[in-house]
């Protein structure tokens, strides 16, 4: 039996990486998603994604009932298609993120240590520094064996 569970967040996949984004409603993460959407990003889920495990690895995708969906504030629904992809890191949207970081920490998720980082929203190169901090901290595509 597979094991799964529906995480709060929005997700895209960047380079074939799931990047996971949490926070508290208003505080941005869809209109982080959107930014990296019209940087080439791919849509895996806005406001709840789903979690397996395949593999050894985490598999974000998106949920049935808002496959395809993303929820844009004061406009409407607006529809994209959507993938599936592993989780390679999280992104938890904080006012109070530090300023500079060493290493993430981790979550674990379903049996997958995860990264996970404090992420601060500033301006318009939010979604160039998401992006930095997936290939800085998130996992590699062929590192997603669990403890």
């Amino acid at each position: 039996m597979t094991t799964a569970e529906i995480r709060q967040a929005a997700a895209v996949a960047i380079g074939g990486k799931a990047l996971l984004i949490e926070g508290p409603p208003g505080c941005g993460k869809t209109t982080l998603a959107l930014s990296l959407l019209d940087r080439g990003a791919s849509l895996i889920g806005d406001d709840g994604v789903a979690l397996t495990t395949n593999d050894g690895a985490l598999i974000a995708s998106p949920p049935p009932n808002t496959s395809g969906l993303i929820e844009v504030r004061g406009v409407g629904l607006i529809e994209r298609p959507s993938i599936i992809a592993p989780v390679s890191l999280i992104l938890a949207i904080t006012p109070d993120a530090p300023r500079y970081i060493e290493r993430a920490d981790t979550i674990a998720i379903l049996g997958h240590d995860i990264p996970i980082i404090q992420f601060a929203r500033y301006n318009e190169a939010d979604p160039i520094r998401a992006e930095a901090a997936l290939d800085l901290h998130g996992l590699a595509a062929t590192a997603h064996k669990g403890n």
